[in-house]
């Protein structure tokens, strides 16, 4: 499943906006691999862990900590300067690929460990990362790649999150002929709730190690679903449902005279506000976290960005929460709003005030 438009990757990452650090699920999450697979795989100081699209080193830095090396890629000059120079991340700033696997193997970099968290998504040389992959990787080497996984969008109607940075949405299915068409296959896999739900596969060089029975189920599983069509054709009637149902609440509390804001300056809640054609007719403003963001304005939309404490300043009544993939986090974090009577909307899957 992919969209039919592709935005050269020189336009949408060579300087870019969102930093993993600034969510603490996405740093938490990272430390729990990292320390589980430092002892899995008995990594130590003659080990190399690599990952694509490595963003500020929310990862990495985790390894490193152990004692193990680590090699960064990303391709986001200002956000491969922070992993530098403030995390201590050796990165590279380059865009991964078959060429650049190439010639870092031939400098003697291969990895115990590549990771690619949600980057496969993002990419149209898909053939040229994975046969990446496989160029670096030790001969018992492992690559973990985090994405969104197709079942969950569909199930949730996550339609939010089908944009122009996400090129592709995966299945199990797909990425099992796409690693084996580079002689790599998948050994292993797990549903992750990460994201509105992500799979992670773990995928090795043909032989290395028997493949689990948990991808054996997952697509067996997939076998009833992924090439009938009918289980896709009512995806655009639920979206439409969801708009009607969010629009609907909206139009009732500006009735009421009730103020609204938005939490989450994403590139997800800029899809759901223009798809739904919500703007200052409804919402006052919106806040993140993320100090990049804040004094900037929402694409089509034209709301400006402010630091999260302007809700428990200015307390409006209802918070619209756009990045609902880390609800329980910013729920938490937004305590103060909260006892003071705010409530927030949480769009996906459905409508629903907390």
């Amino acid at each position: 499943m992919q969209i039919t438009e592709t935005v050269p990757p020189e336009t949408l990452f060579r300087d870019y906006a969102y930093f993993s650090s600034f969510s603490d699920t996405m740093v938490a999450h990272a430390k729990t691999i990292a320390q589980r697979l430092t002892s899995e795989r008995e990594l130590g100081e003659d080990s190399l862990v690599v990952e694509v699209a490595s963003n500020d080193g929310y990862l990495l830095q985790w390894y490193r900590e152990a004692g193990v090396p680590v090699l960064g890629i990303e391709p986001a000059q200002n956000i491969a300067k922070v992993a530098t120079e403030e995390r201590g991340i050796p990165t590279i700033s380059e865009f991964f690929g078959k060429v650049l696997a190439t010639q870092l193997a031939a400098d003697g970099q291969h990895a115990d460990i590549i990771h690619a968290n949600n980057v496969l998504a993002h990419v149209a040389d898909l053939n040229g990362v994975v046969a990446g992959f496989r160029a670096m990787l030790k001969p018992n080497g492992v690559a973990v790649v985090e994405c969104p996984y197709l079942k969950d969008l569909i199930d949730h109607v996550e339609f939010d999150t089908i944009y122009h940075e996400h090129l592709c949405y995966f299945s199990l299915t797909a990425l099992d002929r796409l690693f084996r068409s580079h002689d790599l296959e998948i050994v292993h896999v797990e549903r992750l709730a990460i994201h509105g739900g992500s799979i992670r596969i773990h995928a090795m060089p043909l032989g290395a190690e028997p493949i689990r029975e948990s991808v054996k189920a997952l697509l067996a599983e997939e076998a009833e679903w992924v090439d009938d069509a009918a289980s896709y054709a009512s995806f655009g009637q639920r979206v439409e449902k969801l708009r009607d149902d969010l629009v609907g609440l909206l139009d009732r509390l500006k009735s009421e005279n009730k103020r609204v804001a938005v939490y989450g300056a994403s590139a997800k809640g800029s899809t759901l506000l223009n798809f739904f054609g919500i703007g200052k007719d409804q919402i006052d403003y919106v806040v993140d976290r993320s100090t990049v963001k804040q004094g900037h304005y929402t694409p089509g939309t034209h709301l400006k960005i402010y630091d999260p404490e302007r809700l428990s300043e200015d307390q409006p009544d209802y918070c619209l929460l756009l990045t609902w993939n880390f609800a329980d986090e910013i729920l938490a974090q937004q305590k103060k709003y909260r006892d003071q009577g705010g409530k927030f909307i949480i769009p996906i899957p459905e409508v629903k005030v907390a």
